[in-house]
């Protein structure tokens, strides 16, 4: 009997794809596909491993066919069954090296190479949900000048001020007694934005320099008395003492309570001899708002309250260097 057709190229068949499977997937990959997902390892190479098992199947079949023909056909068919019997055992044999190198090459993770880690947590975990909370304080925001009912108005502050500069054009000219407002007049026009921003009372610069002339607080070619601050705070129906408080916490205390502070302030960055100003509020950081009649750029400004402890005048008459102006108790 002829050995059946085909049956020498059963063992190259299966030794194609058993190198097949080496050469599309790497032996490093399966390695750690093996350590992180056995499942899906056991997916992949069951395939390889049923091939070898039916090879070597394959062999046995046919050597049983063979045993068969012998009984059969008798001694003529002997060589044909032992001839077939000898290739599907080499083929068997070369399955079954095929699949035991690549198990090798599967388990073997050479020793100077660490496990690969997950990249990334798996896409489906839920995601926390946050907790509900109220936003967190922030400061207000930036100061700024705002136009209402044709005046400047500086924002941010305790007290939404009324700002007035000494320089404008429109008083700048005007007499101060006998001096004009705009180099000598930083005391009535601080007192004017603060009567203005404190009160129901309509005044301005000019009407403020001629109210303190009238009242003797205009000093010849010096300014102002420092008598003005407390005369027109009162006058003008607000109360009114000396803060005698060095003390930053105490200055920013006294700002957030809805006061205002006059400061007459010496050399330094507000002037080169002596200028009053307005302390008109404080950020949550801590930093000063100020109101500067000659300066609505540094009124923009926020200011270290250290800065202004430190730059306050030397004087010490009728309450100098620093104020405290509230609106009257209801």
């Amino acid at each position: 009997m002829k050995p059946r057709k085909g049956s020498g190229h059963w063992g190259r068949n299966i030794a194609l794809v058993v190198l097949l499977a080496v050469l599309c997937v790497g032996g490093t990959e399966l390695a750690a596909c093996r350590h992180f997902a056995p499942e899906v390892y056991e997916q992949i190479t069951a395939p390889v491993r049923a091939a070898a098992s039916a090879a070597a199947d394959a062999g046995m079949a046919v050597l049983d066919a063979g045993k068969s023909a012998l009984s059969a056909a008798g001694q003529f068919c002997l060589d044909a069954a032992h001839g077939a019997a000898r290739l599907a055992g080499q083929a068997a044999e070369q399955a079954a090296a095929l699949a035991s190198g690549l198990w090798e090459c599967l388990t073997a993770i050479p020793e100077d190479t660490p496990p690969p880690q997950p990249s990334e947590a798996p896409s489906e975990a839920p995601e926390e949900t946050p907790a509900v909370s109220r936003p967190p304080a922030t400061d207000p925001p930036l100061t700024e000048v705002m136009e209402a009912d044709g005046r400047q108005i500086l924002t941010g502050g305790s007290v939404d001020v009324v700002y007035f500069c000494q320089s404008d054009e429109e008083w700048a000219g005007q007499l101060y007694g006998t001096d004009p407002i705009g180099p000598y007049g930083c005391g009535p026009t601080a007192m004017a934005m603060a009567v203005a921003s404190m009160t129901d009372t309509e005044t301005d610069p000019a009407l403020m320099a001629a109210w303190a002339a009238d009242h003797g607080y205009w000093a010849r070619r010096s300014g102002s008395y420092h008598s003005i601050v407390l005369g027109t705070a009162r006058a003008f129906g607000l109360e009114a003492e000396a803060f005698t408080s060095r003390d930053p916490v105490e200055l920013r205390r006294a700002l957030r309570d809805g006061g205002i502070l006059v400061a007459l302030m010496g050399p330094g960055h507000f002037t080169t001899g002596g200028h009053f100003i307005l302390l008109r509020g404080t950020t949550l950081a801590g930093d000063i708002l100020v109101a500067d009649p000659n300066s609505l750029e540094r009124s923009l400004q926020t200011w270290d309250p250290q800065i202004v402890l430190d730059e306050l005048s030397s004087a010490r008459d009728s309450g100098a260097p620093l104020w405290l102006l509230t609106a009257p108790s209801s």
